[in-house]
């Protein structure tokens, strides 16, 4: 147990502990193609200034990329006026102007460039056809068919500006309201599955699949005129990270982000490409042939360092807690209810709950990976030391031997296939549950998967999905071929029979 247990820190010491490098800035982005795309657009133009830059994609919703600014866990990222009036500064009215944003932001240590040139708010859409069989063309309508079934972003179910405060302007009584993701709410809608979605205006869905944008005749969404935050003490480190962001401001108009938007979402174009197409610049090549394989292997590494470094804190805790439980009875129940308790938390709650602890990036990911990995160990080694027959405990007891001898010699020993069986499942929970930590920029195979779903694009969901199904397969053969290895050849001839 000491050998497996040294292995799995030194792999996780080898992953974290690398040399320190000078940090590039970084630019965050949400979980929309939008985003993604004014994300590539700075970071774009702030590397043609020659600045090392890296893009941060699909972080998450809008209060994950609000706290990674505020905390130093990103530079920069885009977002838009109305939300940072409805849902980010309560106390600044609707409708003000940029001027009076940089004065409510500068206490904060956060700068906004001025707008983009392009007004992005959030509208409710159906169906045309379905709109028009049932007249209509208002969001005000909707009042008169209480039975229609809307699908909404999960953020614009939460959100001061979303479905609680537009329910309640428009007194709505729809009972049947989802939540669920941006881009599969286009295709819930398109399949029929349910009735009316909010929309973003510059989404190039909404005319591929020929969608009603309902008038707001009740004047409830504000401006979203896109903008950039960023940290303001940028302006003296890095004047010229700033000034490219601000190069931006006015450029971008709704039509030409409507054009990129449909290039990315309908066409399958990179953002970098359609990102420098836009800027005049000459994208990075990276369609060659190995571009996949490369992605693959970063991917991999990303991905089995998470499992290595939390799996190996894990073992270190939850060993030493299971031998607790099993020798003290009533603490030991407590151990265990505890330990439980964490493996019902959700796990995508479970990583937002370590952003404020540890930012974003890998150590938010790998802490709750550790949490997730004491159960099955702390059980495992409670009921392989529990399980120990009592003659042999009893034996081992009169021979004399002190009771830390008897643990490391006998008891240990002989609940080392419990131990390895509760290591292996926290090893196979964790390869799946890893694939969480791209949504707090920690990388892995989530990474292609939520890229993917967000583009329509089954082949980027394999890329992620089949890789770490081959690496939990592999995990648990590994460890089963340990076990076999510490099975007695005796004991295995008799498993057989």
């Amino acid at each position: 147990m000491r050998r497996i247990a040294l292995a799995l820190l030194l792999l996780a010491w080898a992953g974290l502990c690398l040399p320190a490098q000078a940090r590039p800035l970084r630019i965050g982005s949400k979980q929309f193609t939008e985003s993604v795309i004014l994300g590539e657009l700075a970071r774009t133009g702030a590397a043609a200034a020659g600045l090392d830059v890296v893009h941060e994609r699909q972080l998450g919703g809008t209060r994950i990329l609000w706290r990674a600014l505020s905390e130093g866990d990103i530079d920069a990222y885009p977002e838009y006026t109305g939300t940072i009036t409805h849902d980010l500064l309560k106390d600044v009215p609707p409708g003000a102007g940029i001027a009076a944003l940089r004065a409510r932001l500068a206490p904060l240590g956060i700068g906004i460039t001025d707008p983009l040139g392009f007004n992005n708010t959030y509208a409710i859409g159906m169906r045309a056809s379905e709109a028009g069989k049932l007249g209509i063309s208002r969001i005000s309508d909707l009042r008169a068919h209480p039975g229609l079934r809307f699908g909404f972003s999960n953020e614009f179910m939460n959100r001061a500006d979303g479905w609680p405060g537009l329910r309640q302007r428009y007194g709505l009584s729809q009972t049947q309201v989802r939540g669920m993701d941006h881009a599969l709410a286009y295709r819930a809608l398109a399949s029929g599955a349910v009735d009316a979605i909010d929309l973003y205006r510059t989404d190039a869905e909404i005319a591929h699949y020929h969608l009603r944008t309902l008038a707001d005749d009740r004047h409830y969404f504000p401006r979203y005129d896109a903008v950039y935050l960023y940290r303001l003490s940028l302006e003296k480190s890095a004047p010229r990270f700033v000034a490219a962001l601000r190069a931006l401001s006015g450029r971008i108009d709704e039509q030409a982000m409507l054009r990129m938007n449909a290039a990315v979402q309908l066409q399958g174009k990179p953002e970098s490409a359609v990102a420098a197409d836009f800027l005049g610049l000459t994208p990075a090549d990276a369609s060659d042939g190995s571009g996949i394989w490369r992605r693959l292997l970063q991917r991999s590494i990303e991905h089995v360092e998470l499992v290595v470094a939390s799996l190996g804190l894990a073992v270190l805790l939850a060993i030493p807690l299971g031998v607790l439980a099993a020798q003290r009875r009533r603490l030991g129940q407590i151990v265990i209810g505890l330990t439980g308790i964490l493996q019902t938390v959700p796990s995508l709650a479970m990583f937002v709950f370590m952003i404020p602890l540890f930012g974003i990036g890998a150590w938010p990911a790998i802490a709750a990976l550790f949490l997730y990995s004491l159960l099955p160990i702390v059980r495992n080694t409670h009921a392989g030391l529990v399980g120990i027959p009592p003659d042999l405990r009893e034996s081992a007891a009169a021979l004399g031997l002190p009771r830390g001898v008897r643990l490391r010699r006998v008891e240990l020993p002989l609940a080392t296939r419990s131990i390895l069986a509760g290591i292996k499942t926290a090893a196979v929970i964790n390869v799946g549950t890893a694939t969480l930590a791209a949504l707090i920029g920690a990388g892995g195979y989530g990474q292609p998967i939520l890229t993917g779903i967000r583009l329509d694009d089954i082949g980027l969901i394999l890329q992620g999905a089949v890789p770490a199904a081959v690496l939990a397969l592999a995990v648990q053969g590994a460890f089963e071929a340990v076990e076999r290895g510490l099975t007695p050849r005796g004991m295995r001839m008799e498993a057989r029979q």
